[in-house]
């Protein structure tokens, strides 16, 4: 097992402010690593490739889980706090979603690459929720999605805290306050 406790996990559903958080935290000195799916979704796209998630489910979590576990092992040598846009655990809660089964390299890499155990879940947010080029799915989904993180991580032995509704500043300045 590889246990990196200053690795942090931001995640939720989609469209629920998780990148606009992560930049307030990077103005504020905490740097974050990319969200690897939007990476994967704009690749394919460019490529016309099908491993989308409303093309190829299969494929497309695949990419997911390599990506992520690459940009674990990446920043393995960073010992400063680091936050991630969702972790390896969120490809799992996306196979339960997807109805995908779960691969034996998918569950080793839940239990062989750990992050710090307060996970910052971000709870849906209809006021804010919008759809985009590579955000299709309707907000229901992103309830859901939101649920089965929740449910996901918590089995996996992490401890999900709930970021509050509010100003990416404020919402920034709670998820500090629970570092300390």
């Amino acid at each position: 097992m590889i246990y990196k406790p200053n690795f942090f996990v931001i995640t939720g559903g989609p469209g629920v402010g998780k990148t606009t958080l992560l930049a307030t935290l990077a103005r504020q000195g905490y740097p974050h690593v990319p969200e690897v799916a939007r990476e994967i979704i704009r690749e394919q796209m460019a490529q016309n490739g099908d491993a989308l998630p409303w093309a190829n489910i299969p494929a497309y979590t695949r990419l997911m889980l390599s990506r992520s576990i690459d940009s674990f092992q990446q920043h393995q040598v960073h010992d400063e706090i680091l936050f991630f846009d969702r972790g390896i655990p969120d490809t799992l809660a996306y196979a339960h979603l997807t109805r995908q089964p779960v691969t034996p390299e998918l569950d080793h890499a839940t239990l062989k690459f750990r992050y710090n155990p307060l996970v910052f879940i971000l709870p849906p947010w209809p006021e804010i929720y919008q759809t985009d080029t590579e955000r299709k799915q309707t907000y229901q989904e992103a309830v859901a999605t939101y649920d089965i993180m929740l449910t996901t991580y918590r089995e996996l032995d992490y401890t999900p805290v709930i970021v509050p509704q509010g100003t990416p500043e404020e919402r920034a300045a709670f998820v500090v306050h629970q570092l300390s």
